[in-house]
């Protein structure tokens, strides 16, 4: 589900609409609210599963700073990724409704934009993350990324 995660997010960042007079085609407005629930469906079932599956998971022995920072991107990747299509679906609402400029137009754009470079930065973060747990070899790169295994170190 993480892998194809990602597959969702990249879906949506190459189908994005590029400039927000597209969204005068109706078939195209109801394509991105549609993807745009969707999205927010999927990332609400996984948080959900991905909540229940933490108590299931091994202990690993990390510093608690660095479970928190773990923890603080992970929730941070979630809201981002949730704002992005809350952001999104009001854009749509507006623009269904008839706002097609203005400032509340605007402001919602930018946050839009805002969320959406948040949560690339997290990604990102999360990335160097599993990168340092790879080389550490303390498991976690294994529990990530399931094709590849790593020997534990410890």
């Amino acid at each position: 589900m993480h892998w194809a995660f990602i597959g969702v997010f990249a879906f949506g960042v190459i189908n994005q609409v590029d400039e927000v007079e597209e969204l005068e085609s109706f078939t195209l407005l109801m394509k991105e609210m549609i993807f745009g629930m969707v999205f927010l469906s999927l990332l609400l079932f996984r948080f959900i599963h991905m909540r229940s599956a933490r108590a299931a998971m091994p202990r690993l022995d990390m510093p608690k700073k660095l479970i928190l920072l773990a923890r603080t991107v992970h929730l941070g990747m979630y809201v981002s990724l949730a704002l992005i299509a809350l952001t999104g679906l009001i854009i749509g609402s507006l623009y269904y409704f008839g706002v097609k400029e203005g400032f509340a137009l605007q402001a919602v754009l930018l946050l839009h934009e805002i969320f959406f470079w948040v949560s690339v930065n997290l990604m990102g973060l999360h990335i160097a993350g599993a990168i340092y747990h790879r080389l550490k070899g303390d498991g976690v790169w294994s529990a990530m990324v399931p094709l590849l295994k790593e020997k534990s170190v410890q």
